[in-house]
């Protein structure tokens, strides 16, 4: 199990593929609820991503919104700018990527 998976089974968070329809033009990747918790990874994305990126897209999403749910429970502090949250969520995911554990 890579680090991201094993981390949101830490934190009691679920993780499951889901169709989180059509967005147009952007691409909604994954999603955060806090009332599971659980993460959401836009089946339709994961669709078309390539059998060996796979398991890295799944920890890149759910990274992301890992930080999230940290965020949720007070465990880092809620930056103030959305583009700075989404910026430390991607952080959080690449190290995560990263540590291959």
């Amino acid at each position: 199990m890579n680090a991201a998976l094993r981390l949101a089974r830490t934190y009691g968070v679920e993780v499951h593929l889901a169709d989180l329809g059509d967005w147009g033009t952007s691409e909604l990747r994954s999603e955060y609820d806090p009332d599971g918790p659980v993460i959401r990874i836009n089946l339709r994305v994961a669709e078309n991503v390539s059998r060996e990126s796979l398991a890295e897209f799944v920890t890149l999403c759910v990274g992301h919104e890992l930080y999230h749910h940290r965020e949720r429970i007070g465990e880092v502090a809620r930056l103030g700018d959305r583009i700075a949250r989404e910026s430390a969520a991607d952080a959080f995911a690449r190290a995560l990527a990263e540590s291959r554990a």
